[in-house]
């Protein structure tokens, strides 16, 4: 097995260890030790590095397994290693952004899914490569997320659809709500500090910049100067107060970077000291207004919450238009010379049914050929039965068009017509009932099918247009 050593300057970093090959072994072995400069290489006894995930300018992050838990459960260990000459002042702050980091995951870590857990934080203290000397380091052990950072996603991927910017804000949006309405300030938010698990979760990392507003030493929310360039808002970099907003900022800049594929100060115009961006993405107007408020440079301009932003993120209700109003007596002002009066809405008539359609059908059949054989019994000339049934039947199709006639007058309506017919037997023409009845349905059902093969014919033109 491989350990890698977590000592800054180590030669030769990488150890092996063929006995720890076995898991047995591996949960019960003492002490192991780096072979090329003796630092303790199974951190707070249990944590084991096996590699190294990257180096910044106050620490390294390794990834490392837990012995003492079944299955050897994956984190990340991040140690406090400042870079550079620093003064005593500069190194007491980066050693409390550490040690915040710890306080804040403690603190938020278990409470919200989309924010790392805390396992353990702890010094440890070795004999330093100088003679006589020794060496203090801290550890910050926390939750192992299996993906990869938006940074290396485009990287890989290409810049980002609209479609996922958007799923980036509805995600991240929620986590900032809950760390700023705990008086907490992440002033770090970019590419490399959002990751996505391969679930395609997404996660908000590296509180280590964290401001605590509510809950800071006299209450203080002054700027400490520690921020990535291009990210951060004007206030933060002049180290004055920072906000909620100073977030919803840095989120706008990364969102930005990730659309367009640009890193951030090829997007920033110092000449009109504007962020000039739209041109370079493919995005709707609504969420680019968004996106431009959130980046607006005095912080009372921007949202104020993240609540703010996925609200005006939602889909606005849609318009409902009154079909009718109550009459209200109200005194009309003259009409200005030359102005058009009000015209009167018209009525919007809702479509019909297919039910409808077919027992309309089914009335102008029947009711039309009682009619035929009424007027044919009055009139005796077939031509005038027929123009006089077409007039009549034209009438009573246009009353269910305007509903006038509908549901149960159209029951009614037939009823009465085969009553008459019925009672007074000169209006049949000396045909039996039995035989008006059947003309009557047989001519109720050519109507509906005449009127199903239309409407198919209908519906087929208009797929096809």
């Amino acid at each position: 097995m491989e350990v890698y050593c977590t000592r800054p300057r180590c030669a030769r970093p990488k150890n092996h260890f063929a006995d720890l090959d076995d898991v047995t072994t591996l949960k019960t072995t003492q002490q192991k030790y780096c072979t090329s400069c003796g630092m303790p290489l199974l951190l707070d006894g249990r944590y084991v590095p096996t590699k190294l995930l990257g180096r910044g300018g106050f620490g390294a992050a390794f990834l490392a397994s837990d012995r003492r838990i079944p299955g050897m459960r994956k984190c990340v260990v991040k140690q406090f290693q400042p870079a550079g000459n620093l003064t005593a002042d500069q190194l007491q702050l980066a050693q409390n952004l550490f040690e915040r980091e710890a306080e804040v995951l403690a603190q938020i870590g278990n409470e919200h899914e989309q924010i790392p857990d805390l396992f353990a934080f702890f010094p440890v203290t070795v004999q330093s490569l100088q003679l006589g000397e020794k060496e203090q380091f801290f550890y910050l052990v926390q939750e192992y997320i299996d993906g990869q950072n938006l940074e290396e996603e485009l990287v890989q991927e290409g810049k980002f659809s609209e479609v996922g910017v958007t799923q980036i804000l509805t995600e991240i949006l929620p986590v900032l709500t809950f760390i700023h309405d705990r008086g907490i300030i992440h002033r770090d938010i970019k590419p490399s500090n959002i990751m996505r698990r391969r679930d395609g979760r997404l996660f908000l990392l590296d509180f280590g910049a964290v401001k605590q507003v509510t809950n800071a030493p006299g209450g203080s929310t002054a700027s400490t100067g520690i921020y990535s360039m291009g990210f951060a808002p004007p206030e933060q970099m002049s180290g004055g107060q920072v906000f909620p907003s100073t977030d919803l900022y840095a989120l706008a800049v990364t969102l930005i970077t990730l659309i367009t594929g640009k890193e951030a100060n090829k997007l920033f115009d110092a000449y009109s000291n504007q962020w000039q961006w739209r041109t370079q993405a493919t995005i709707n107007d609504r969420l680019a207004d968004i996106l431009d408020k959130m980046l607006l440079p005095a912080a009372s301009q921007r949202f104020q919450s993240a609540a703010e932003v996925l609200e005006a993120l939602s889909p606005p209700p849609p318009t409902i238009l009154p079909t009718a109003l109550p009459p209200q007596k109200q005194a009309h002002p003259p009409k200005p010379q030359g102005q058009k009066p009000p015209q009167k809405p018209i009525p919007i008539q809702s479509a019909f049914a297919t039910w409808e359609l077919l027992a309309g059908a089914a009335f102008s059949g029947f009711e039309g050929a009682l009619i035929a054989i009424a007027l044919l019994s009055l009139v005796k000339n077939p031509i005038i039965t027929l123009a006089i049934s077409v007039v009549i039947l034209s009438g009573l199709i246009f009353a269910q068009t305007k509903r006038w006639l509908e549901k149960f007058d159209l029951l009614i309506i037939p009823t009465i017509s085969f009553a008459i017919i019925f009672i007074i037997p000169f209006l049949r023409s000396g045909i039996v009932m039995q035989q008006v009845l059947i003309f009557a349905v047989t001519s109720a059902l050519i109507a509906i099918a005449v009127t199903t093969i239309f409407r198919l014919i209908y519906k087929l033109i208009s797929s096809i247009i």
